[in-house]
């Protein structure tokens, strides 16, 4: 049996929604006892999830109202991949919901956001060098503020849960520990 499989054999496939985002399949999979199986999964092409911290170790998060929550969340930049590669794909993000431009990016690790019902992936990208000398892009479902505070704050209030988007506090934790390490 194959390891990277776990013995699991797909027979069957169907898309039963299919958007710019995110995809809902279908499967009907063979387990390794030979039961049959129905198992519906989001089908996701990955995002990037930016860290721009600032020279003076502040760290540029947004204020964004998620309409699945009906609430406003602070959060990281963050944004589809759009084909590019995850630093490439930072730096446009992080110029098109801040207005600022990011001269060095740094890919900390690749994370499974929901891995029980979807493939989705997200990288975490450390943003540094940065200057407000780009142009906001914004979605019209992208209604944000840009909020500055030091990264030893913003980690404190990802590990208390005040920041609840998990992907977010992730990145952070993790950022906040390379910059830690490299000092």
């Amino acid at each position: 049996m194959d390891q990277h499989d776990g013995g699991w054999k797909r027979i069957q496939s169907k898309y039963l929604f299919e958007s710019r985002w995110y995809s809902l399949r279908q499967d009907v999979v063979l387990l390794p006892d030979g039961t049959p199986i129905t198992y519906t999964m989001v089908d996701h092409p990955g995002y990037v999830m930016v860290v721009p911290v600032l020279d003076d170790g502040s760290v540029i998060l947004e204020r964004v109202f998620r309409y699945p929550l009906q609430t406003t969340v602070l959060e990281c930049p963050s944004g589809g991949l759009d084909g590019e590669p995850p630093e490439q794909a930072a730096k446009r993000e992080l110029e098109e919901e801040t207005g600022w431009v990011a001269g060095l990016t740094t890919l900390l690790g690749c994370f499974y956001g929901s891995s029980g019902m979807s493939n989705e992936r997200f990288h975490v990208v450390l943003a540094q060098s940065l200057e407000p000398t780009g142009t906001l892009a914004r979605e019209p479902t992208e209604q944000m503020e840009i909020e500055q505070m030091p990264l030893d704050a913003a980690v404190e209030l990802a590990r208390t849960g005040q920041i609840p988007d998990g992907p977010s506090a992730l990145a952070l934790i993790v950022a906040h520990a390379r910059l830690g390490s490299s000092r």
